[in-house]
């Protein structure tokens, strides 16, 4: 067989797998749609929770349904809608927060405009904005950042904007008062340990690996009092009240044994040219299949189905919609509440 055709099927597949072209002869009779879902960083829980939605939807028998799904890595949410907008990703797991701006054309999407093509599907976790820091720093509120060393997020990823919202609410010029990390998370534990910055943000669902990392060396650290996390809510509308479970850190100190914080949901989202059918079968196999997901993943033992409708400020996927009207859970919101939300902008 020429040896050029071998490779350029090869070269085919590979690159159906990662941005979502459909499969065709290389499935015998059944045709097989290979999608990429884009997460985050390897440490905190995007890129987990998405290897536990491709593994339920891969390991269904391919007589079933014909999708199948590979997890990405990448910088975040703002990365990851704009890569869902020019077709580089077919499905993403982006903040609430993020999806709100992107939708609304503000913040990173100011100059773009209202992103109008992005498509709910569900929401899956909670997480909050958390703020870790070497003790021996001083650092015990977020106003003793003032002339410290801080990690706030590398450009692209959700968390950034957070950090500056929080720091923004308690009168710190990031730009001004702090000297400026923008690192991806995964890095940041390190650079805690070997002394180069004195403290991190990162927005995540607990427990996370990173900050049990930054927790395990030489160097102790605490969860830092964030301030005035009431404006903050009054302020932003996709934001809501979060406890960190502090318990789940037995080696990072605190002021008290409930650290209050505020977050946003992680949900997960597509085109609106995405194919109906194809959102249908991830839904549907997602939400029946969620005790699994669950046991996989023990930070998100409080999930629900109707939870899973919360947070999401794009308009629903025609594909996603058609599931929860047939399984009856649009009663979460509504008839008229579903409407609205397809009606943004």
């Amino acid at each position: 067989m020429d040896r050029q055709f071998i490779v350029g099927t090869i070269l085919f597949i590979v690159a159906a797998n990662l941005i979502g072209l459909p499969g065709n002869c290389f499935a015998g009779y059944k045709r097989m749609f290979f999608y990429s879902v884009g997460t985050g960083d390897v440490t905190g829980l995007y890129y987990p929770v998405g290897g536990a939605i491709t593994r339920i939807v891969n390991s269904t028998l391919r007589t079933k349904h014909r999708v199948r799904l590979s997890v990405l890595s990448t910088k975040g949410s703002v990365f990851n809608i704009n890569a869902i907008d020019s077709g580089e990703l077919a499905f993403a797991l982006v903040q609430s927060d993020r999806q709100y701006q992107a939708v609304h054309g503000i913040e990173d999407w100011r100059e773009k405009g209202p992103q109008k093509d992005i498509r709910a599907m569900f929401s899956i976790h909670s997480e909050s904005v958390t703020l870790i820091a070497a003790i021996d720093s001083g650092i015990r509120s977020i106003l003793d950042l003032k002339g410290k060393i801080v990690n706030i997020g590398n450009i692209g990823s959700g968390h950034r904007q957070n950090s500056i919202d929080a720091l923004t609410a308690s009168g710190i010029d990031y730009r001004k008062d702090i000297t400026v990390y923008s690192e991806k998370a995964s890095k940041a534990p390190k650079l805690l340990q070997n002394y180069t910055i004195d403290a991190f943000f990162y927005t995540v669902g607990h427990p996370n690996g990173a900050i049990r990392e930054a927790s395990t060396g030489k160097r102790k650290v605490r969860f830092v009092f964030l301030e005035n996390i009431e404006q903050i809510l009054d302020k932003y509308s996709y934001y809501t009240p979060y406890d960190i479970p502090y318990k789940r850190y037995p080696h990072v100190s605190a002021r008290s044994n409930v650290i209050k914080s505020f977050g946003v949901k992680g949900t997960l989202i597509t085109h609106k040219k995405m194919r109906a059918d194809v959102v249908y079968t991830i839904t549907k196999e997602v939400f029946e299949r969620l005790e699994t997901i669950k046991n996989q993943l023990p930070a998100l033992k409080s999930l629900t189905q109707e939870t899973m409708l919360e947070g999401l400020s794009a308009p629903f996927h025609v594909g996603a919609l058609r599931y929860f009207r047939e399984k009856g859970l649009i009663a979460v919101f509504g008839e008229k509440a579903i409407n609205e939300i397809v009606a943004i902008p």
